[in-house]
């Protein structure tokens, strides 16, 4: 059972990465960045394929010089999910990947040198129906900007971004999004405050350098939700020192929460206690590992005890309420007169949470063809 959301997001201008549209009444997209070598075409390939098994939209690549620009051209041969390229200061393989079928560029203009080279980029960027995203960095300003306020605010992320999206202005380029990250969770959240304002171009929201898999989770999951409450952002990557996939799945996980966008199961389970029937934190582990490949948007609870266990069971799509050696099952809301016998609960849940995801499939095919 998802309920919508009741967050109003701010209408941006729409762009399309490929296949995927960004901004406007698109669905905010989730997005990751390969940590492999680039020139590995292997290792890169295989690691693309997962983020999009595990429902990444976008996936980011790091292109650093021509050689890795070269082993590009056939990273975009082998995976179906569009592909960003990373690129900082050298235009020519800014122009190379986009021969090669790049879907956007993230490069920031004012760094790239000259005019002529900027203009060159911009161009061919237009020509080919690339968009380009302007990411700023708190850990990267430029020099005189840094001068200028003595250490990474909100104010210079924000005049930063400005300027580079002042330059797509002057050359009549509008395909863009930006982004202005920082490690810090108020300075990012005031700089995208400040660039929500000021244009209405889609934003790439991020906590960059958020740290490891916990400690980065939470400060991605504080920033990024204090935006996206406000209506803030159309796509989203959290950067982790960790597994890119799971970037992607703390991602969905984020919007899973503020119910604006719901892939796979979202699992309603206690903490545990004394009152416990059954030992939940083993199921539940158990359950995650186990129902990963569903991806169908659904509601599972899996309460210990009777105290809350009936009254999230009826919120629910399948719903568990601890009890003495059998506990309470119910489907859709409703009460079953099965009872789940404690000691065989993780199979049992597993076959009737998979028939569940079915019979869900179903009914969405069925409403997509009644609406064609």
């Amino acid at each position: 059972m998802f309920h919508e959301s009741p967050i109003k997001r701010k209408l941006t201008k729409k762009i399309w990465v490929g296949d995927v549209a960004v901004g406007g009444d698109a669905p905010i997209s989730v997005q990751s960045m390969t940590n492999t070598l680039t020139t590995d075409v292997e290792a890169t390939v295989a690691q693309i394929n997962r983020i999009a098994q595990a429902g990444g939209d976008l996936v980011r690549v790091s292109v650093p010089t021509m050689d890795a620009a070269e082993a590009f051209k056939f990273i975009k041969q082998q995976v179906s999910v569009p592909l960003i390229a990373d690129i900082h200061f050298d235009y020519r393989i800014a122009l190379k990947v986009a021969e090669y079928g790049v879907d956007c560029l993230r490069i920031n203009p004012g760094n790239i040198g000259r005019e002529d080279r900027i203009r060159a980029v911009v161009d061919c960027a237009r020509d080919k129906n690339i968009p380009i995203r302007i990411g700023v960095n708190g850990g990267s300003l430029e020099k005189d900007l840094q001068e200028k306020y003595g250490e990474p605010t909100a104010d210079a992320l924000f005049e930063s971004a400005m300027r580079h999206v002042d330059i797509l202005d002057r050359l009549n380029f509008d395909q863009f999004k930006v982004s202005v990250k920082a490690s810090d969770v108020f300075l990012a959240v005031d700089a995208y405050r400040l660039l929500s304002k000021q244009i209405d171009n889609p934003l790439h929201l991020g906590i960059t350098e958020a740290g490891g898999a916990r400690a980065g989770a939470v400060k991605s999951a504080i920033g990024l939700g204090i935006l996206l409450n406000e209506g803030i952002g159309d796509t989203l990557r959290v950067s982790l020192a960790a597994d890119p996939v799971e970037e992607i799945k703390i991602g969905f996980d984020i919007l899973k929460s503020l119910k604006i966008r719901s892939r796979g199961i979202n699992f309603i389970a206690c903490p545990s206690c004394s009152r416990q029937e059954f030992d939940v934190i083993k199921t539940m582990n158990a359950l995650e590992e186990r129902l990963e490949d569903i991806v169908t948007p659904m509601s599972v609870s899996v309460i210990g005890c009777v105290v809350n266990g009936p009254g999230e069971a009826l919120a629910t799509d399948v719903g568990l309420a601890g009890a003495n050696q059998k506990s309470g099952f119910y489907l859709g809301g409703e009460r079953q007169k099965e009872r789940i016998d404690n000691d065989n609960i993780v199979d049992t849940l597993e076959k009737h949470i998979r028939a569940k995801a079915s019979m869900l499939d179903e009914e969405n095919r069925i409403k997509v063809e009644q609406l064609d």
